[in-house]
């Protein structure tokens, strides 16, 4: 960048002056550090350019497609701008050259079979006498039957989940929210029957983590990932929605999709309903809740029939 300094060093600055804004910047703050690294190693120096953001953004990505692209070049923006504050002679791609970075792609929409297989290979994990199999079944139960994201789940203590009220207590989300969520009676029954497993193998402070590894902490993302992958491919599933495989984030989508499906069934009134369900998945706002509704067709086919009552009594009303 300038004789004096290291891309490394202002990107170090930038993250530490966002994070101090209250940013989390875990993943963006990974990337750009990344990219930092990278110009640096190419001894590129003076101020930055779109050819070399370009090589990084389509050179260096995990997977060579425009959508990959396009969410880099919109990690970076941020700090492009940044260091066009200190060197105006910086360039950056001013256009989304790739198209959009957030686009809606479809997620694979569990069945109730698929989910229920699941939980089965879960159960079936080694070590049969262990934790293990209790563990993965119970948190791949827990998030279809609630919606969780997969990091609330794990951050979760022995003294968050009171099984006497029937409510999950969520701390610092995604958005460094708390939350209560309740919990229908036989989410109650499982939790309850995990925690007489678990009390066999490892203590239940209230601090605990509710779903420990074997070390005793919280279970890593990557581990439960890991063992995600492998049940997946033994179960042998085909991927419905747009992503290569089904993700434990589609069994999020399928809780909202399948709970917003019954409430037409039923004639809800789905303005409060959406708004209900918002709060409680633990949404900033009801739009990113709407988000999840993908062109589902169970969905669809509902929501669809519900209109075409409506427009008739609306009709019927018009003419009366």
């Amino acid at each position: 960048m300038t004789a004096s300094r290291t891309l490394l060093s202002l990107a170090e600055d930038y993250l530490a002056e966002r994070r101090e804004l209250g940013f989390d910047l875990r993943i963006p703050g990974s990337q750009i550090t990344a990219f930092a690294r990278f110009v640096d190693a190419t001894g590129h120096t003076g101020p930055l350019t779109t050819r070399i953001t370009l090589d990084w953004v389509q050179g260096q990505a995990k997977y060579a497609k425009p959508l990959s692209w396009a969410r880099r070049l919109d990690i970076l923006r941020p700090f492009a701008r940044y260091l066009a504050r200190l060197d105006p002679a910086t360039e950056f791609p001013q256009t989304a050259i790739f198209g959009r970075s957030h686009r809606r792609l479809a997620p694979h929409i569990y069945s109730e079979q698929e989910i229920c297989d699941l939980l089965a290979a879960a159960r079936h994990l080694a070590p049969h006498d262990g934790l293990r199999p209790a563990t993965y079944e119970t948190i791949f139960g827990l998030i279809a039957a609630t919606g969780l994201r997969l990091s609330e789940a794990l951050h979760l203590r022995c003294g968050d989940a009171d099984l006497d009220q029937g409510v999950l207590t969520v701390r610092n989300t995604k958005f460094r929210k708390s939350r209560h969520v309740p919990i229908h009676p036989t989410v109650v029954s499982a939790l309850n029957r995990y925690m007489v497993v678990r009390a066999r193998h490892s203590a239940t402070h209230p601090d605990m983590p509710l779903f420990p590894s074997s070390s005793g902490g919280v279970l890593p993302t990557r581990t439960i990932h890991w063992v995600f992958q492998r049940l997946r491919s033994e179960l042998g599933w085909i991927a419905r929605g747009a992503y290569a495989q089904p993700r434990i984030h589609d069994l999020r989508h399928t809780f909202i999709c399948r709970r917003v499906q019954r409430w037409h069934e039923h004639g809800a009134d789905i303005g409060n309903a959406m708004a209900a369900l918002s709060t409680y998945v633990g949404h900033a706002k009801v739009s990113d809740t709407y988000w999840y509704l993908t062109g589902v067709p169970d969905l669809m086919a509902v929501a669809g029939k519900s209109f075409e009552q409506f427009a008739a009594s609306a009709g019927e009303h018009h003419h009366g």
